[in-house]
């Protein structure tokens, strides 16, 4: 054998051996802070099976101090058991690398929601919808589309918080965003697929914040939860909004959440001063999917309320030009329909539009009444075009 490979020998073990002292430090330090419920996090540790032990001491090296005094030893046990199982049935195991296992399958919660014992039930619930799933991207778009209307939630601003969990969501049958996106992280790694929370603290160009879903396949691929795309990952309303993010902001950048310590942490709009949930830095990642608006062009989103201020959708059609008190008789291009309160806060109607032109607008409700009127863009790079529905400023049709 020669010394070249005998000094790499020697020098992996090393690294092992620092790595084992290292991680052993850390479980001593975290056992220090679990208080009066030591025991049950040393006999998490000490009954685990040989081949979840180096899942288990994941996962408790690195639990949040509540976790440490709170959870029981069957419930990490089991937690460890079902996704250490679901990892050797499914199709797609010798893709997942284990920091990627360890981080974005294994971990019991996403954020700072309840701890509910989802997985269990989510497994026997979602597996046998993926298990012939040649993919995570297939099992997740799967998922994506089906799971929300078997556990009867919808997105709604009526929701009791955003961080809920699972089982909240669930007998409510509503959800922020941020509730959502737990439900489809949690049915995901459930079976086995690598996801992870992402989110923006505060948009670069609108008001609001948003969060979503990240998928792992070969490589991190996002999706809006309860808004399943048939063009698959990486597809959503908010990929524009998202490319316009500022690294250079705090509040504009966009994180995903990682279990493990990173140096960063994922701010929480709802509780702006708790530092505890991991993270890194992804904004590059979706800058870089930027498409600039050509010369002279700008993005305008549409928006209708009824009286009581509530989102109305409206199928909407643009045609350019004046008169709009006969726009029957001009040539228009449907735009799609703005978006009611089943959709997030800030997803809208949009459409790249010339600046300083006049365009003439017509909407048209679910009962065939019509409003129609003209508006002029200005010089602005994003403007808005909200109206009352049945507005007084615009022209009544007749129904047809």
């Amino acid at each position: 054998m020669s010394l070249r490979i005998v000094v790499a020998l020697l020098w992996l073990i090393i690294v092992r051996v620092t790595v084992a002292d290292d991680l052993d430090r850390q479980l001593e330090l975290q056992l220090a802070k679990s208080g009066d419920n030591k025991g049950a996090m040393e006999q998490a540790l000490a009954k685990v099976p040989a081949t979840q032990k180096a899942g288990m001491q994941f996962l408790v090296a690195w639990l949040p101090t509540q976790d440490l005094q709170q959870l029981t030893a069957e419930r990490l046990l089991e937690n460890v058991a079902l996704a250490t199982e679901v990892r050797s049935l499914a199709p797609w195991q010798q893709q997942i690398p284990d920091n990627i296992f360890h981080n974005f399958v294994l971990p019991h919660a996403c954020m700072d929601e309840p701890r509910d014992p989802w997985r269990a039930d989510f497994y026997h619930r979602f597996w046998p919808w993926v298990k012939d799933c040649k993919t995570t991207t297939e099992a997740a778009q799967v998922l994506n589309r089906r799971v929300f209307a078997e556990l009867k939630v919808k997105y709604s601003t009526g929701r009791r918080r955003a961080n809920q969990s699972p089982a909240e969501s669930i007998e409510q049958g509503l959800a922020s965003c941020s509730g959502l996106s737990v439900i489809l992280v949690d049915a995901c790694r459930s079976v086995g697929v690598p996801a992870r929370i992402a989110g923006i603290p505060k948009w670069a160009n609108k008001d609001g914040n948003h969060t979503w879903v990240e998928i792992w396949d070969q490589g991190w691929h996002f999706t809006g939860a309860a808004e399943y795309d048939p063009q698959g990952l990486d597809h959503a309303w908010f990929t524009s909004d998202a490319a316009l993010a500022d690294p250079e902001s705090k509040l504009s950048s966009i994180y995903a959440v990682r279990y493990e310590p990173s140096g960063i942490n994922f701010p929480l709009p709802w509780n702006p001063s708790d530092d505890s949930i991991h993270a890194v830095n992804v904004t590059e990642r979706y800058v870089n999917k930027r498409v600039d608006l050509p010369e002279g062009f700008a993005r305008v989103l549409f928006s209708a309320r009824n009286e009581s201020g509530k989102r109305v959708a409206l199928q909407v059609q643009l045609s350019e030009g004046t008169n709009a008190s006969s726009p029957v008789n001009v040539p228009k291009n449907s735009l799609g329909k703005t978006r009611d309160e089943t959709r997030d806060t800030n997803d809208f109607l949009e459409a790249v539009l010339k600046k300083g032109q006049t365009y003439q607008i017509e909407a048209t409700d679910t009962e065939g009444t019509k409003i129609a009127w003209e508006f002029q863009t200005t010089a602005e790079v994003q403007q808005m075009i909200e109206w009352k529905w049945k507005s007084s400023a615009a022209a009544l049709i007749d129904k047809q």
